[in-house]
């Protein structure tokens, strides 16, 4: 754990944002083993991740943002409540701008498959942005002493998001099997989905050690952006069939996240 604490803030978003992608591309690889994932399993592990996402969306994001913010002079909550805003709302335009997407789409013979995968791609790609931002405002916030900012708690937070990160490649891959492609090719755009958290986290962590008046804002943009992540997708999907599992991990997350942040941090 010393040698990584010692790091640069922007090396050690790349590890962490590399292990993310790591995830994605193990459940892309499902593909080459399995027809579908085992329900039960899946619902927990999106029920777990969701509450990893919400602590963490407080105690390592919103809470340092409105320390910062008063000690930066600004009204406490301004910055914070506007930055959550905009992550919700860009993550909310994404999606209806896929929804669109998808809807002209529907009628789409097998013969426009590629269309249908380019479309399936994007949206799980447009959806790793903003975790890939969080994880790197999260390392670059502690390199630019924002208070209450602590290294477990984004390595929880990059935790929390990896966990997740296999069931969606797993979701990216196993459709684009079932469309006809090859396990290769349906794995390789599977894994190829969580890349783009690779450059989102290190755009992230560079705009916090260089921009500190700003931080209050990224900081509640990045927690806005995976709160409507997971009240959009991860939630909602985990309790369609199984909801106890999922409130089961949901508590169990959340609590992890909340002693290994609080406690230990």
């Amino acid at each position: 754990m010393e040698w990584f604490e010692n790091l640069n803030p922007v090396l050690q978003t790349l590890l962490a944002t590399t292990f993310t992608w790591g995830v994605t591309a193990l459940g892309a690889l499902m593909v080459c083993f399995f027809k579908e994932m085992n329900k039960k399993v899946l619902d927990t592990i999106l029920g777990f991740s969701a509450g990893v996402m919400i602590a963490a969306s407080f105690w390592s994001l919103i809470s340092p943002a409105l320390d910062l913010s008063k000690e930066l002079g600004y009204i406490e909550w301004l910055l914070p409540a506007i930055g959550f805003t905009l992550g919700g709302i860009f993550v909310l335009l994404s999606d209806k701008f896929l929804d669109k997407a998808l809807k002209t789409k529907k009628s789409l013979r097998s013969a426009d498959s590629l269309k249908r995968s380019i479309l399936l791609v994007s949206a799980i790609t447009i959806h790793n942005i903003p975790e890939g931002m969080a994880i790197g405002v999260a390392f670059g916030g502690i390199a630019s002493g924002v208070p209450g900012m602590t290294l477990i708690g984004a390595i929880m937070l990059a935790l929390g998001i990896g966990i997740q990160n296999f069931p969606e490649g797993a979701a990216v891959s196993l459709p684009l099997r079932s469309e006809g492609y090859s396990r290769f090719k349906s794995f390789m755009l599977g894994q190829a989905s969580a890349l783009v958290e690779i450059v989102a986290g290190i755009t992230g962590a560079v705009l916090v050690i260089y921009i500190r008046s700003m931080l209050p804002l990224l900081l509640a943009f990045a927690a806005g952006a995976m709160i409507v992540v997971v009240a959009r997708e991860l939630l909602p999907e985990s309790v369609k069939n199984n909801k106890n599992l999922s409130t089961l991990g949901l508590i169990a997350g959340f609590i992890l996240m909340m002693i290994l942040d609080v406690a230990l941090g």
